[in-house]
């Protein structure tokens, strides 16, 4: 790691206006309502397949369109994603995603909730891409580790509260209700972004490309942004080989009642939350590599640790699944934090939106490699999980070797810029 960095954030004193704060808060929610509305099709497929009176492989379909629809919506808005101002095209977006989760709640067919997650997944999976080139253009890399480690807290707080509330309401009522209620909060979210967010549009003062065609070519071509969009893919595979069987996984073959669950999923996700800002706020302090390496380290040790374990009780797997999310959200943050200064500022928008595709292509990929690998045995426990836990060794350390690379390109390029400014 470069001491040039360590020295200049350490010595930065910047805080966030008011302003920023709204920002991040915003930013975090909508997070959040996309994370939920993905994560929640999982744990109501048992009601759902009853209800509609669906296949276990019908009822893949509808999870995986959404995965690959939101792949797609990334390659095809790349193009024109820095051409508009960004707070419109989130509220655009944003607006699709809510109709379509709507949809989703009010879909009574099998042909109706398919069609309504791929509208979701168009609209929606290109939301998160936004998010970041807008907190790119609204804050310095010095604060942004620490923007980061709000935004990713979504993930664990559609874990604490979205996933148990939407059970509640499903047991309660049924599974319709949940999306209902998301489509009425993100109403509401949408509203207050619009009103208490201003337009970010300094990008549009910038020289731009006549072709959105061209545009797109020259961002996926460009050998720096290749580096970055590898290591966004080798990092996603890892998290989606192991988290659709993580369920599967304890109760089958660590003997985690199922009952015991939400307790575990609730506890590593409070933890989350709590680890997410002060990993942000370490990236900013110490370095976004040097945490990175933390996480990517951790991180090996624990899935090695996670995925070789035998039958335990409740609070050693707490304790295990808390660790293991520490090592993987010290590699996210600091690297979201570090990608975000690769791009230019009329390249952020498409930049992020083909990185938000890969994301769910290679999401999608793993998934399907994971389901190879892995099989049901009779007893009711996974077999070969051992191995994919040394496949997300494998790309865990390829990823680092990019980051390093990724990071050694940034410090040059600042300060080459740090020079020019000088003379």
């Amino acid at each position: 790691m470069n001491n040039k960095e360590n020295t200049t954030v350490a010595s930065t004193t910047m805080k966030f206006t008011t302003y920023q704060k709204t920002v991040v808060g915003l930013l975090a929610f909508l997070q959040f309502a996309v994370i939920l509305d993905f994560m929640l099709m999982s744990p109501l497929g048992a009601m759902i397949m009853p209800d509609m009176q669906i296949t276990a492989q019908q009822f893949g379909l509808v999870v995986s369109a959404y995965a690959f629809s939101a792949g797609a919506s990334g390659l095809l808005t790349a193009g024109f994603a820095d051409r508009f101002d960004r707070k419109r095209l989130l509220l655009f977006f944003y607006g699709g995603f809510v109709i379509g989760t709507l949809w989703c709640g009010l879909a009574q067919s099998f042909e109706s909730l398919l069609i309504a997650r791929v509208v979701t997944g168009l609209f929606g999976g290109v939301i998160g891409s936004i998010a970041l080139a807008i907190a790119t253009d609204l804050f310095p890399l010095q604060l942004r580790g620490r923007v980061m480690g709000v935004i990713q807290t979504s993930f664990a707080a559609s874990q604490v509260l979205g996933i148990p509330i939407g059970l509640y309401l499903s047991n309660t009522w049924n599974w319709h209700v949940p999306f209902i209620a998301m489509a009425v909060l993100g109403l509401i979210g949408g509203i207050v972004v619009a009103m208490k967010m201003q337009p970010v549009d300094g990008h549009l003062t910038l020289k731009q490309e006549h072709s959105a065609w061209m545009h797109l070519y020259h961002t996926v071509t460009e050998p720096r942004y290749l580096t970055a969009f590898a290591t966004t893919a080798l990092l996603m595979t890892g998290g989606f080989m192991l988290m659709p069987f993580s369920s599967a996984y304890l109760v089958g073959n660590l003997g985690i009642d199922l009952h015991h669950l939400p307790t575990v999923y609730l506890v590593t996700g409070l933890c989350t939350i709590g680890f997410g800002p002060l990993i942000g706020r370490a990236s900013d302090k110490v370095g976004k590599f040097r945490v990175f390496m933390f996480g990517a380290c951790l991180s090996i040790v624990m899935v090695l640790v996670y995925t070789h374990l035998g039958p335990v009780t409740v609070p050693v797997i707490i304790v295990i699944n808390a660790v293991l999310f520490l090592g993987i959200f010290s590699r996210m943050i600091p690297f979201q934090a570090l990608v975000s200064s690769v791009p230019g500022p009329t390249q952020r928008g498409s930049f992020n939106a083909i990185s938000a595709s890969i994301q769910q292509l290679s999401g999608g990929v793993a998934s399907i490699i994971a389901g190879h690998i892995v099989t049901l045995g009779t007893d009711g426990k996974l077999a070969n999980f051992d191995i994919v836990g040394f496949v997300i060794v494998g790309t865990t350390l390829a990823a680092s070797v990019l980051v390093w690379r990724l990071n050694r390109d940034v410090q040059a390029r600042a300060a080459t810029a740090a020079a020019a400014k000088t003379t």
